[in-house]
C-alpha cells in the first residue's frame, strides 16, 4: 500500500508536534527525579538498586538553566565548617542554611537497621540528595516531610539551628528584628523571632541571588554527582578538610561523653581495649576517598570542585576567602570582609559555645598539638598516614617536635580548583 506525499507530510508534522510537547513537558517539570522512601513509612524492602539507578542516571544537559550559583560546603564534624559557613552567611545576596540534612538523619535513622550497611547508606543519601535539590530550588516546604512534629500552617519552632542562618533571622522572615539586632547571638535571634514561617523563608530564598548549604552528613563528593550534573542547579562544591589530629582533639573536647575512652587514654596513658577506633578511621577513609575523586579531576567535576584546608583558611582568612569567591564567580561583599576582620582575632574567651566562630583562627589551627598526648598523635599518624600525606600534613616524629610551634606540620601546597 502506497501513501501519498500529503499523508507522509502530515505524519511527519504530527511526530514533530508530539516530540516538542514531550520536551516542553519535561523541561517545565520541577526536577525532583530522585524518588525516596516516604519518611513516615520508610521501608528497606523496596528495590533499593532500582531507586539508586533512578537517582544516579538522571539525564544531563549541556546548558545552564539557572542564573544562580549554588554552593555546598562538604565537611565533617569539627573541621571548621561553621566558620566557613559564616563566610557565606554574611553575604547580603546569599541565602544560607545550616545543616538542613540533620532533619533527614533524625527522621530516618530510627527506622534504619543498626548495621550501617549499603542499603541504609543509599536510603540516607537518596533522601539527602532529594532534599538538597528542593532547597536549592527554594522549595522549603519539602523540609516539612522531615521536621517533627510536622509544621502547622507552614510554621515551626523545630528547625535545627535556625538562628545560625542570617536570612532566617532577618526581614521579611523575621519582622521583629531591626538594624540594631544585626549581630545577635543565635539563641537571642530565635527568642525574638518566634516560630519560623516557611512561606516567608521560601520568599526570602527566592529574593537572594545564591543559596549556600553546609553539611557534615554527606561522606564523599561522589555522593553528590547527581546534583553536580544537574544543569538546573549550577552547583559548586567546596570540600573542607582539616588535619585528622586536630579533628580528633576538637571532638574529644566537645563531645566528651562520646569520646570518653579517648579522653581516658589521653589522661592515663593506657589505651582502652574497647576503644572505638572507627571514630577516627572513618574520617580518614572518607577524606581519602573524596579527595582522591576531586584530585583525579573527573569530567563531571570540572569547574565544580574546590579543596580547602582549614589550616590555610585559618592562617590567611582574607586571602583564602577571596580565592573561594573567585572560584565561585560571586563578588565578595564588604559584609564578609568586615566579619573576617572582627571574627578571626578573638581570644580564648571569645567563643561562647562549642559551635562559636569568634576566635584567633591561626592559634586555633595548631591548638591540638597541646591537647593530645604524643601516644595518641602517633596512633593517629599511623592510622591516617595515607590521607596525611595526600593533604600535605607532616608527621611529628617526637613529642618535642609535636609541641614546637616553630616547626610547621603543614606543607605549603596549592590545591588549585579544577577549572
Amino acid at each position: 500500500m502506497q501513501c501519498s506525499w500529503k499523508a507522509v507530510l502530515l505524519l511527519a508534522l504530527a511526530s514533530i508536534a508530539i516530540q516538542y510537547t514531550a520536551i516542553r513537558t519535561f523541561t517545565a517539570r520541577s526536577f525532583h527525579s530522585c524518588p525516596i522512601p516516604n519518611p513516615v513509612n520508610c521501608s528497606l524492602s523496596q528495590d533499593s538498586d532500582a531507586a539508586d539507578r533512578l537517582c544516579d542516571e538522571s539525564p544531563t544537559f549541556s546548558y545552564n538553566l539557572s542564573r544562580k550559583t549554588h554552593v555546598l560546603i562538604l565537611a565533617t564534624t569539627r573541621s571548621g565548617s561553621s566558620f566557613v559557613g559564616q563566610l557565606f552567611n554574611q553575604h547580603f545576596d546569599v541565602f544560607y542554611l545550616f545543616e538542613p540534612l540533620y532533619h533527614v538523619q533524625y527522621t530516618l535513622i530510627p527506622k534504619l537497621t543498626q548495621s550501617k550497611g549499603t542499603t541504609d547508606r543509599r536510603v540516607m543519601l537518596g533522601a539527602s540528595r532529594d532534599l538538597l535539590r528542593s532547597l536549592y530550588d527554594c522549595d522549603l516546604y519539602f523540609l516539612e516531610n522531615y521536621i517533627k512534629p510536622q509544621p502547622i500552617n507552614h510554621t515551626t519552632d523545630r528547625l535545627f539551628r535556625r538562628g545560625a542562618s542570617k536570612a532566617l533571622c532577618s526581614p521579611p522572615v523575621c519582622e521583629a528584628l531591626g538594624a540594631v539586632d544585626l549581630h545577635l547571638e543565635e539563641g537571642d535571634c530565635v527568642k525574638k523571632c518566634g516560630t519560623l514561617n516557611l512561606t516567608l523563608a521560601t520568599e526570602s530564598c527566592r529574593e537572594h541571588g545564591h543559596v549556600a548549604i553546609k553539611t557534615v552528613r554527606v561522606p564523599e563528593v561522589s555522593d553528590l554527582r547527581a546534583l553536580v550534573e544537574d544543569p538546573r542547579l549550577n552547583l559548586k562544591v567546596i570540600q573542607l578538610v582539616r588535619d585528622p589530629r586536630g579533628i580528633l582533639a576538637s571532638r574529644s573536647e566537645t563531645f566528651r561523653d562520646t569520646y570518653r575512652l579517648w579522653r581516658i587514654w589521653d589522661g592515663t596513658g593506657r589505651k582502652p581495649y574497647n576503644l572505638d577506633v572507627t571514630q577516627l578511621t572513618t574520617v580518614c577513609e572518607d577524606f581519602w576517598n573524596s579527595v582522591s575523586t576531586g584530585l583525579n579531576r573527573p569530567p563531571w567535576l570540572k569547574g565544580k570542585y574546590m579543596l580547602v584546608r582549614y589550616e590555610d583558611l585559618a592562617r590567611n582568612p582574607m586571602k583564602k576567602t577571596e580565592e573561594i569567591y573567585d572560584f565561585l564567580g560571586i563578588p565578595m561583599d564588604s559584609n564578609v570582609e568586615r566579619w573576617i576582620q572582627n571574627n578571626t582575632r578573638g581570644d580564648r574567651s571569645s567563643s561562647k559555645h562549642k559551635y562559636g566562630t569568634v576566635r584567633n583562627s591561626a592559634a586555633t589551627a595548631d591548638k591540638w598539638r597541646f591537647r593530645l598526648s604524643y601516644e595518641i598523635v602517633a596512633f593517629t599518624q599511623h592510622a591516617c598516614r595515607q590521607v596525611l600525606a595526600q593533604l600535605g600534613y607532616k608527621i611529628a616524629s617526637s613529642e618535642e617536635e609535636l609541641k614546637n610551634l616553630s616547626i610547621s606540620l603543614v606543607e605549603e601546597r596549592d590545591f588549585l580548583p579544577f577549572s
